[in-house]
């Protein structure tokens, strides 16, 4: 017979000096444990809800968890949380977790050995110029050689000349630079502002205009000097017909998926089809989870085998993160068999 229960531990970011810091100062985050009678095993799955962005940001989630923990022995109980991704994604990690006989190595390979790592972005935050040449220069130093940069928040010409600034001292074959947007543009700037992109050999933007207007975001895709990434549009796209139509109308040249937002392994692996049938690249981030989401994540990022660098590396974002063997060196996320776990935080009860 199944238990389960759920936790809340509330994470508290860490901004460098020097940086333009964003309103995100804490977020919640919840913890699944799913406990067998017959083999006393435990499962732990991380539901990583992300205010104003997971499409399950809404009144009841709590009442929702408590009624999924209550219920956890429904054979449907996966398929019947569609229009819940965050704990749908909690819930599969979870039910993978139990699976196995240590708990925190859900797929098992030469990553949870310990042998080989995840290639990762560095993630550099907006801020003055000669702090953030600094910064990359410290990323560079750690092997990283992508960088990825998220504009739209001091102002279009002070970041154009942020970025050239940046060029001028790490050229395309030092440094890969990736730009997120977050939805800052409007579609009738966006392509002129694209061109200015494609002359510093940007490596592809992230969701250049806001989600939800398919038909503007076509247009871009197929005009753009450079690669675009969907990130924010793929959120609330729940039924396959419907991701098969938002692929085949956008026809973009990437797209990047966040577990948490679009309903965990399986979903994601759904994009993913869907999108190497349309001659779309894709690679795979993680939305600002725990250590505990991180890891179940990096796991299965590795058994992709994708080339490209992946976002995995926001577990630093945090000054009360859970303790963990993940670690990053040389520019790729690691699992240090020589470390523990310290679940404490999020397997006590209240």
């Amino acid at each position: 017979m199944l238990k389960a229960r759920w936790q809340k531990h509330t994470l508290k970011f860490s901004f460098p000096a020097g940086t333009s810091r964003g309103k995100l100062h804490e977020k919640d985050s919840y913890f699944i444990i799913i406990t067998d009678d017959e083999t006393g095993k435990h499962g732990i799955g991380e539901c990583g809800l992300l205010k104003g962005l997971s499409f399950d940001n809404r009144h009841g989630y709590e009442d929702k968890l408590t009624e999924i923990c209550t219920h956890i022995d429904r054979p449907d109980m996966l398929s019947s949380l569609d229009q819940w991704p965050s704990i749908q994604f909690g819930v599969e990690m979870a039910l993978k977790s139990l699976q196995h006989n240590d708990p925190m190595v859900l797929f098992p390979s030469d990553f949870t050995d310990g042998k080989l790592g995840v290639l990762i972005n560095g993630l550099i935050w907006m801020g003055e110029p000669a702090y953030m040449r600094s910064q990359i220069e410290k990323k560079l130093e750690e092997g990283f050689d992508c960088i990825k940069m998220k504009i739209g928040a001091i102002g279009w010409q002070a970041e154009l000349e942020l970025l050239e600034e940046i060029r001028s001292y790490f050229p395309a074959d030092v440094i890969e630079l990736r730009v997120d947007a977050n939805g800052a543009f409007t579609k009738q700037e966006a392509l002129q502002k694209l061109e200015q992109l494609a002359k510093l050999d940007i490596h592809s933007i992230e969701q250049p205009i806001k989600a939800g207007h398919w038909n503007d975001m076509a247009e871009i895709c197929r005009q753009t000097p450079l690669p675009v990434a969907l990130d924010e549009e793929l959120i609330g796209v729940i039924d396959p017909d419907h991701k098969n139509t938002l692929i085949k109308t956008v026809k973009p040249q990437y797209i990047i998926l966040k577990p948490s937002l679009v309903g965990g392994f399986e979903k994601s692996a759904e994009w993913i089809s869907i999108a190497e049938e349309n001659g779309a690249g894709w690679w795979i981030t993680s939305a600002l989870e725990s250590n505990v989401g991180l890891n179940a994540i990096a796991q299965w990022t590795y058994t992709l085998s994708n080339p490209l660098p992946q976002g995995l590396g926001t577990g630093q974002l945090f000054t009360n993160n859970i303790p963990s063997p993940l670690q990053i060196k040389k520019g790729k996320l690691f699992y240090d068999v020589q470390s523990n776990w310290d679940l404490s935080l999020i397997t006590r009860h209240e």
